[in-house]
């Protein structure tokens, strides 16, 4: 007599803990990038000429922090999502690319003191954030609106490094 152990499936985290996962890796993510570019917030760039409409330095640490949660819960919300899979990697490989280069833009403005390249990677970051609304609109129509402050922000920030760029380039 032989008997059969059933194959289990390997549990999968509960949604609890994907939202958890999804905020917290944005928020480190932003907390990390943050830590280093301030490294780089000297004399250089205190003595940068900015718009007189440039916002004041303790308004970015709760915006970035508020942004990075609304991010997180629109990734949570593809990540618990039932969609095919082939879409959800296409939903997760833009989330990807626009978190990478979000990593970026601090290290290169402030570390590497460049206000051009900077501008560079945020009018990509922008792209990547646009096309990560479109394949969450996909999934998650929610999801996609969620990111929709992150895209007005960026949209901002773009502006102000063009700015603060056009006005120091010499």
């Amino acid at each position: 007599m032989t008997t059969s152990t059933p194959i289990r499936k390997p549990r999968s985290l509960s949604s609890t803990w994907k939202l958890i996962i999804a905020v917290l890796l944005c928020e480190a993510i932003g907390f990390t990038s943050g830590l280093m570019g301030s490294a780089g917030m000297n004399a250089w760039f205190d003595q940068l000429q900015k718009p007189s409409w440039n916002p004041p330095a303790y308004l970015f640490a709760p915006v970035w922090t508020l942004l990075y949660a609304l991010m997180g819960i629109a990734f949570w919300l593809i990540w618990k999502d039932e969609a095919p899979e082939a879409n959800k990697r296409n939903a997760y490989f833009a989330f990807a690319l626009q978190l990478f280069l979000n990593f970026w833009w601090s290290i290169i403005f402030f570390n590497f003191q460049s206000p051009f390249f900077a501008l560079i990677e945020i009018l990509l970051m922008w792209l990547a954030i646009l096309l990560t609304i479109f394949r969450f609109a996909k999934i998650s129509k929610t999801a996609a609106w969620l990111l929709v402050p992150y895209l007005l922000w960026v949209s901002f920030a773009s502006v102000l490094n063009y700015t603060i760029w056009s006005l120091n380039k010499s």
